[in-house]
C-alpha cells in the first residue's frame, strides 16, 4: 500500500507539471486540487462509520484545523507546484524532501526530545547531497525562485507535520484531512478573489500531451489526493510509521524517472545530481530513525479505517501520511 500511494504521489508530479504547462497556475491548480479533494474526503467521510458524528468540529479545534489546512494543505502544494513549474520534478522532491530532517531539528532542540547521534550524520548527508544536486561547485543552473519555493515547501511542510501531531490526538485523520483541504479551498477562494481570478479555467478544455486537461484534473483529484492518503493511512494499520516514512521514499525516484520518461531530457539528472538525491535520500533515512519514541505514547481518538495499531499516532505518523508531495 505504502509502496502503491508512492507510485500515485510520484506520477502526480508529473500530471500536475502538465496541467501548469496546459495554462493553469500554481496557485489555480492548488484550489481545484484542495476543493475537489475535500469534497470527495467529505463523501468518504459521511459513507465510514460513524458516518456524519466524525465530522463535529468543536470550537476550539478550528485555529487548528484552519492553520494546518491553510499551511499544509495549501501553501505547501502551490510552493511545489512553483517548484516544479521552475525545476526538474525529482529534484524539486528533494528539496521538499528535507522536511523530515527539519522535524528531527526541531524535535531535538524546539522539544528537547531526545535524539539519536546518527542524526547529525544524516543531515551532513542531506546537506552535501544537496549541494551535489544545485551543482554549488560551478555555475548554480537550478533556478533561484524554484529553489526558494522547494525549500519554503519543506519548511512549511515540517511546521505541518507538527501541527498534525497534534491533530490527530484530538480528531480522526479522515475528518482531519476533510477539514484541512476544506481549510486550504477557503484560502484558495480568498487568494482567488484578491487577485480577481489572474487565470481563466479555459484550459480544462484542452489537452496536453494527448491527454484531455479535465482528465489530468480527476488525477490530481482522485489518484493524487484521496486514494494515496486514504492507502498510506491503510498501511499506518500494519507497519510501523517510522517504516511508512522511510519505505515512502521511494516515491522522489519514481517521480524522476516518471518525468523524465513523460516529459523528456528536461528532467534528467547528470551524475551528480544522482548521486546527490541519494545522498539526501540516505540522509533523510538517518534522521527518520534518529528520533526516540516516548516510553508510553498518548492514542488519538478511535479512527475506523486511518489509525495504525502500533504507531500510537506519534508525530511520525503525520509525517508519513504526506510524506508524499502534496
Amino acid at each position: 500500500m505504502v509502496v502503491a500511494a508512492s507510485a500515485m504521489f510520484a506520477v502526480n508530479g508529473t500530471v500536475s507539471k502538465l496541467v501548469l504547462r496546459a495554462g493553469f497556475d500554481a496557485p489555480q491548480l492548488t484550489l481545484l486540487r484542495a476543493a475537489g479533494a475535500f469534497l470527495g474526503l467529505m463523501v468518504l467521510s459521511l459513507v465510514l462509520r460513524p458516518g456524519a458524528r466524525r465530522l463535529r468540529v468543536r470550537r476550539q479545534e478550528l485555529p487548528l484545523l484552519l492553520v494546518y489546512g491553510v499551511f499544509g494543505f495549501y501553501l505547501v502544494p502551490m510552493l511545489y507546484f512553483v517548484a516544479i513549474s521552475r525545476m526538474p520534478v525529482g529534484i524539486a522532491l528533494l528539496f521538499e524532501y528535507t522536511a523530515p530532517l527539519l522535524v528531527a531539528l526541531w524535535a531535538r532542540f524546539g522539544q528537547r526530545q531526545q535524539v539519536r547521534p546518527r542524526l547529525w550524520g544524516g543531515l551532513a548527508l542531506s546537506l552535501a547531497g544537496l549541494a551535489c544536486v544545485a551543482e554549488v561547485w560551478g555555475e548554480l543552473r537550478l533556478d533561484g525562485l524554484g529553489v526558494a519555493a522547494g525549500f519554503g515547501a519543506a519548511v512549511l511542510l515540517a511546521f505541518y507535520y507538527v501541527l498534525g501531531a497534534r491533530g490527530v490526538e484530538q480528531r480522526d485523520s479522515v475528518s482531519l484531512t476533510t477539514y484541512a483541504f476544506g481549510a486550504a479551498a477557503v484560502a484558495g477562494l480568498i487568494v482567488r478573489a484578491v487577485t480577481a481570478g489572474t487565470g481563466g479555467w479555459e484550459p480544462l478544455t484542452r489537452s496536453e500531451a494527448g491527454v484531455p486537461v479535465a482528465v489530468l484534473c480527476c488525477y490530481v483529484v482522485v489518484l493524487g489526493s484521496i486514494v494515496p492518503y486514504t492507502l498510506i493511512a491503510a498501511a499506518l494499520r500494519h507497519l510501523p510509521a517510522t517504516s511508512v516514512g522511510i519505505i515512502g521514499m521511494v516515491e522522489p525516484v519514481l517521480a524522476a524517472t516518471v518525468a523524465w520518461v513523460t516529459l523528456g531530457a528536461g528532467e534528467a539528472l547528470n551524475a551528480a545530481q544522482l548521486a546527490g538525491g541519494l545522498l539526501v535520500l540516505a540522509g533523510v533515512t538517518l534522521a527518520e530513525t534518529a528520533r526516540i519514541a516516548p516510553a508510553h505514547p498518548v492514542p488519538g481518538p478511535p479512527d475506523v479505517i486511518m489509525e495504525p495499531d502500533r504507531a500510537g499516532r506519534t508525530p511520525e505518523a503525520s509525517t508519513s501520511e504526506a510524506s508524499g508531495s502534496p
